[in-house]
């Protein structure tokens, strides 16, 4: 079963607003996907860079109940995913990074 691990910095006084983002776009994806866990988690510490303004790491990953979708997480819903996290741009720093795992039966 393929499941998404995604990750990227947020900037720190955009917590409130990307959160409200992310919380509002992952309930928008469970409702047209039934089955599908999404979650957001953030890295405890304050990343900081000389110059720049500090940022919090965040991950947001994604699943489907296996018994309903065999293959996980496919093509099609991560581009869906992808798709609809556009609208984090302007709260994020740099890229977001996706990785694809599977299990190891």
């Amino acid at each position: 079963m393929r499941e998404l691990f995604i990750y990227y910095r947020v900037h720190l006084q955009a917590v409130p607003a990307a959160k409200a983002a992310v919380d509002a776009m992952q309930a928008g994806l469970r409702q047209r996907h039934p089955g599908l866990k999404a979650r957001l988690l953030c890295r405890a510490e304050v990343a900081t860079v000389p110059d720049a303004a500090p940022t919090q790491t965040w991950m947001e990953t994604y699943a489907i109940d296996p018994m309903t979708h065999p293959a996980g997480i496919t093509a099609e819903l991560q581009a869906e995913i992808d798709a609809e996290a556009r609208v984090l741009a302007a709260w994020i720093d740099g890229p977001r990074h996706t990785e694809a795992f599977r299990s190891c039966a």
